[in-house]
């Protein structure tokens, strides 16, 4: 094997594959369509090489992602601890985002994985695979079943698909590369419905998310300079429109699409009274990832995250602030 631990190959990966039977597949808790689609897209590989595999995830399985073949495989934590040889967590930057009951249900697995593209992950694995260059951890996982001539059934050929297109804003963010678009042409090639399930992704919205979209709106500040565009969802407004996490998915390209705009912001109260921030920049003159850092978050450059202490107004008062340090000197 390698001998970085934060940087094994795909033999390396390859080999622990080919020497276990059983593997755990995890993700972050609030999982979006890189983190499910991650997840499924491996499993289903590993189930068509005869391996014994689970897909968890503290949150279960999106309403929004219910149309992916096999997704009823997604489950939650079990209660009693899962006999399992490996874990591999996949899309998550840190451990403790993966979640107390899926950590306590695979803790008797004795050899950890971890395939990532955040630049904050600390490669907390035995081995770790972080390929922050690439625009999804749904194309690193693609990269290693092709190197690894790993069987690639439909199940997994749709999930890549939908967890590379959520994560580059349908192939339009600046991380996606040459590579994003063969890979896509090579999913099409061996079958996948472009059409159907893009309509299945995008267009098939419930109504309380556009309700949703007119609450936010309502909320909706720029900075005097014109350069952060921010707006806010309380924890009445989620039980309100009784909104499940999912649905708050995406709405922030909204305001990163105004002109002149460098930084979208998107304050979310939680029913803990912690406040979630989601941020995306519109270029590298600011990186997000910096100011999440600032306040124990993370992410990538562009795209990037923070849960904190309250109350919103203090909350959104810091980090602000912190953005507005960086505008100022663009």
């Amino acid at each position: 094997m390698s001998d970085s631990k934060s940087n094994a190959t795909f033999a390396d990966f390859g080999e622990v594959i080919r020497d276990h039977q059983s593997f755990a597949l995890l993700s972050h808790v609030r999982p979006d369509g890189d983190a499910i689609g991650s997840v499924l897209a491996l499993g289903f590989s590993l189930m068509a090489a005869g391996k014994t595999v689970r897909m968890i995830n503290e949150d279960g399985l999106p309403e929004n992602l219910a149309f992916l073949e096999g997704s009823s495989r997604i489950e939650m934590p079990p209660a009693e601890l899962i006999e399992v040889e490996v874990v591999i967590a996949l899309d998550t930057a840190t451990k403790p985002r993966l979640g107390d009951a899926a950590l306590r249900s695979v803790s008797k697995a004795g050899l950890w994985l971890n395939i990532d593209h955040h630049i904050s992950n600390p490669a907390y694995g035995d081995l770790n695979l972080i390929d922050a260059t690439s625009p999804a951890t749904g194309q690193i996982v693609y990269e290693m079943i092709i190197a690894l001539g790993l069987p690639l059934p439909a199940e997994s050929r749709d999930a890549i698909y939908v967890a590379v297109s959520t994560d580059t804003g349908s192939f339009q963010y600046p991380s996606t590369t040459a590579k994003t678009y063969e890979m896509a042409a090579d999913l099409i090639r061996r079958g996948l419905d472009v059409g159907t399930i893009n309509s299945s992704t995008y267009d098939n919205h419930p109504y309380r998310r556009v309700e949703l979209m007119r609450a936010l709106l309502n909320t909706l500040e720029r900075s005097a300079d014109g350069l952060v565009a921010h707006w806010e969802m309380t924890d009445a407004t989620r039980r309100e429109l009784e909104l499940l996490p999912e649905d708050s998915e995406g709405l922030i390209d909204i305001i990163r699409a105004i002109r002149g705009v460098k930084v979208a912001v998107f304050f979310e109260e939680l029913p803990d009274s912690k406040i979630r921030v989601s941020m995306r920049s519109k270029d590298h003159s600011v990186n997000v990832c910096e100011v999440a850092m600032q306040f124990g978050g993370g992410g990538h450059a562009l795209a990037a995250g923070i849960r904190m202490a309250g109350p919103m107004d203090e909350a959104k008062g810091k980090v602000l602030a912190a953005i507005s340090e960086r505008t100022s000197a663009v």
